[in-house]
């Protein structure tokens, strides 16, 4: 990938691949060594964070992703606003999960990167009921944690 790119055109970049479920093309817009936070996945580091994009985007049958507001602060800083819309497989339910990514920068790549998002909107929609009910407390959001780490460790273990 060419080092070069702005701040603002690797973003556009890791979401366009995203958006075409290219995990590879992703993963060229990252560093090594990357850390990587999220509501559902929490503190992932290196070859978690390849696995965890490799997993999701060969599993996801209908994804569609869009950014917008892409910016740049500081040098080295980049943020944008994103919509995930899939069917989630463990229920067949429809997601729309809107949030903000926000990135941080070394040698042209990123090297930090952590989404926001609301994890009680996520899991009203993909879990139904119980999440409507349930998705604000932290016995649920544990549940959904550990089984997310789960997922991931089996799929890492049969590579």
């Amino acid at each position: 990938m060419n080092a070069t790119l702005s701040t603002e055109e690797l973003i556009h970049r890791f979401y366009t691949c995203f958006d075409k479920r290219d995990w590879r093309g992703m993963l060229d817009c990252y560093q090594e060594k990357i850390t990587f936070y999220d509501p559902v996945f929490e503190n992932l580091t290196n070859e978690q964070v390849k696995a965890m994009w490799e997993m999701l985007l060969t599993q996801a049958k209908d994804l569609q992703m869009k950014v917008s507001n892409i910016e740049s602060e500081d040098e080295g800083y980049g943020y944008c606003q994103w919509e995930a819309t899939y069917t989630f497989s463990a229920t067949g339910r429809k997601v729309v999960n809107k949030g903000k990514a926000y990135f941080k920068l070394s040698e042209g790549k990123i090297s930090e990167h952590q989404d926001d998002f609301s994890l009680w909107k996520w899991s009203s929609q993909a879990l139904g009921m119980p999440g409507i009910l349930l998705g604000w407390t932290p016995v649920l959001q544990k549940k959904i944690r550990k089984k997310a780490k789960k997922s991931l460790e089996k799929f890492m273990s049969g590579k």
